[in-house]
Order: C-alpha cells, then sequence, then structure tokens
C-alpha cells in the first residue's frame, strides 16, 4: 500500500477537521448536544472529532455537516460559518491532482475531489479500501440518499444487512440506498481503490 501520510502528518490532520467543526459550532453559539440532537450523533463522538481523538468516517462527517447546518465541503475546506444557498447559475469547480489530501479513517484512506464547489448535490470521494474483514469497522454505515460506487482498481466485496456479500472488480458499479448499512473490503492482493458517489446525503438520524 502507498504510503498516504506520516502518523504525525495524520495527527494535524484530524486536528485541523476538528479545530472547524469546533469553528463551525460556537460561530452558531450552538452546544455539543444540540449538534448531536441535530445529526444523531453521540456528544462523545463530536466532542472526541473535535479534540482530534477520533477520525470520522465518512457517513459521520455527512450527519455532521448536517447537525452544523452545513455541507461537507465547508467541513474539509476550512469555512468558519455556514455557508448560504446561492441561486445555481453555471457554478463550476476544477480540482487538480496536486492539491487532493487524503484523510486516513481507519479501514479506508478518503481522498475529497472538487471540494470547491459550494453546496454541490453531490459529494465524490476517492477511496482506498484498506480493510479485509467487515471486523474491521466499529459500526455499520449508514446515511441518507443513494451512493454510487465505481471500482477503479482491486477487486472488493461489499457487506450490507440485506444482500449476500457482492464482490466487484475493476470496472464493475453498484448503485444503492445508503440509509442500507454498507461496508466494502479489499478482496485483492493490494488494497483497492474506488470512485464513491454520494447524492442527497443529508444525513438523518439512522444509526
Amino acid at each position: 500500500m502507498a504510503e498516504y501520510e506520516t502518523q504525525d502528518a495524520g495527527q494535524a490532520r484530524r486536528t485541523a477537521f476538528g479545530m472547524r467543526a469546533q469553528r463551525l459550532r460556537r460561530a452558531q453559539n450552538l452546544t455539543l448536544q444540540q449538534v448531536a440532537d441535530a445529526c444523531g450523533l453521540a456528544v462523545s463522538t463530536i466532542s472526541k472529532i473535535e479534540n482530534s481523538h477520533l477520525s470520522p468516517t465518512y457517513d459521520v462527517m455527512l450527519k455532521l455537516a448536517q447537525g452544523l447546518g452545513t455541507d461537507l465541503v465547508a467541513l474539509l475546506d476550512g469555512a468558519d460559518s455556514p455557508v448560504p444557498k446561492p441561486a445555481f447559475a453555471g457554478r463550476l469547480a476544477v480540482m487538480r491532482g496536486a492539491d487532493a489530501s487524503a484523510m486516513d479513517a481507519g479501514p479506508y484512506v478518503y481522498e475529497p475531489i472538487t471540494t470547491q464547489l459550494k453546496n454541490a448535490q453531490i459529494d465524490a470521494t476517492l477511496v482506498t479500501v484498506t480493510a479485509r474483514d467487515p471486523g474491521a469497522f466499529d459500526a455499520p454505515i449508514r446515511h441518507a440518499g443513494e451512493e454510487l460506487v465505481y471500482v477503479l482498481s482491486g477487486a472488493v466485496e461489499l457487506h450490507t444487512d440485506l444482500y449476500a456479500p457482492i464482490r466487484l472488480s475493476a470496472g464493475d458499479s453498484v448503485h444503492y440506498d445508503a440509509v442500507m448499512a454498507h461496508a466494502y473490503v479489499s478482496v485483492s492482493e493490494e488494497d483497492a481503490q474506488i470512485l464513491n458517489i454520494v447524492a442527497g446525503g443529508a444525513p438523518g438520524k439512522e444509526r
């Protein structure tokens, strides 16, 4: 597996993310409990994120953004306050490969793409699947909206709470309701890489 970041760099990313989440919360005079009630996460989880003691998974990031009244972009690019909803009129965002930034979340390494487009209707992320067993996940991943996954390299196995495991190889894709618990594990010798696209992902209280 490629070395995405050193341990110190990973801690720095968690710290920066936690500080952004805390600034967004405090800018609105929200308590941890108010954010927790709005997004369906435990107060302890939000506190651990703010204090860089926890690397949030993708669905947790989506839920946290909803609880803060903003979108995932505001959490990832350093915005300090909720982003107003603009009229859509020819928006465009270009992201260069050199600007990509990876976030290690244990079973997955996330690399959000084209994060500059504010209030986007979809969230697209390159994901390196490092997990080899569903037991690597602390809890089932589930969130609102639909999810489309395209396998870029390697092979993965999709585990859900409704279907038997599904094996997907490079070039295969799958589209499903993301409220269904789902998790990917790599079944190839190397870590697999997938393109993950979420639409309508404003999180509710699925956990």
